[in-house]
């Protein structure tokens, strides 16, 4: 790390803490060549994903998002804000982990159904519902088949 004194490249860690919110690592360093301290910080390089919508545009990958979509298919169901909030960790994660730059918003929407589907099957109707945009009740009908197939 070079100092913002003399620019050397020559310094050393004398402290390392994690800072307050826990998203970067402080540490103080001493220039070894004018002796003076500075700090410095560590933050994990995140590399946006962006979202491809339906009709083709893009925009960067938000979990609240998620969170929102799922809280509204588990509104009055027996499904804890732990659990709800656990589902859509496990989705960003798979997200993440892909490594893909672009992930397809169909994509995400199946991620998130197939937690709801073992979890709670009204909210997966109703997240699939808005998801897959029923146009009439023979689709919401032919959804309601499937599921009770797979049991």
């Amino acid at each position: 790390m070079r100092c913002k004194y003399c620019s050397s490249v020559d310094s050393k860690v004398i402290d390392t803490r994690p800072s307050e919110d826990g998203t970067s690592i402080r540490r103080r360093r001493e220039c070894n060549v004018c002796g003076k301290r500075f700090t410095t910080y560590e933050k994990v390089e995140e590399l946006p994903i962006m979202v491809v919508k339906k009709d083709g545009s893009r925009e960067p990958f938000d979990s609240r998002k998620i969170l929102l979509g799922i809280r509204k298919a588990c509104e009055k169901r027996p499904v804890s804000a732990m659990r709800q909030s656990k589902i859509a960790d496990d989705v960003e994660r798979e997200v993440l982990n892909s490594l893909d730059q672009e992930v397809k918003s169909e994509q995400i929407g199946e991620l998130v159904m197939a937690r709801l589907r073992d979890v709670d099957e009204v909210a997966y109707v109703r997240f699939a519902s808005v998801y897959r945009q029923f146009k009439d009740i023979n689709t919401f009908m032919a959804e309601l088949k499937t599921l009770l197939d797979e049991r």
